[in-house]
């Protein structure tokens, strides 16, 4: 009877942790958004600023992930009193405890390129 309770509260455990991965899947998934957090984690750009950092996405793909992660509470939206009107994002507060995260896929991401790197030399040796 023990035996079945532990592996119940490991199931338990198991699943716990597999919906909070699947939540933060939900709120960061796709190709862009995680780009998108990481180039404003440099700091508030203007949307055409933004859409030249993250290379490759398009102004209503931008702009639909950019409301996604508003939505979120991820990042903030200020229209600037300007002529022309301006917007600039930011992180929000909450945005910014996403940046451990974002620091541990940089990292891994440099490893990870150095990994094939070197796996590509050793195979043309």
């Amino acid at each position: 009877m023990m035996e079945t309770r532990e592996k119940t509260l490991t199931s338990d455990t198991c699943k716990e942790k597999l919906r909070a991965v699947q939540d933060t899947l939900d709120v960061l998934g796709g190709k862009w958004k995680i780009a998108i957090i990481s180039a404003l984690s440099f700091g508030k750009l203007r949307f055409m600023e933004l859409q030249r950092e993250v290379e490759g996405i398009g102004a209503k793909m931008l702009s639909k992930e950019l409301r996604e992660l508003e939505i979120n509470g991820l990042i903030s939206r200020h229209v600037c009193n300007t002529k022309p009107i301006t917007v600039e994002y930011e992180l929000s507060v909450y945005g910014k405890t996403l940046q451990n995260i974002i620091n541990e896929m940089i990292n891994w991401g440099i490893n990870h390129r150095e990994r094939i790197k070197e796996q590509c030399h050793e195979q043309s040796t």
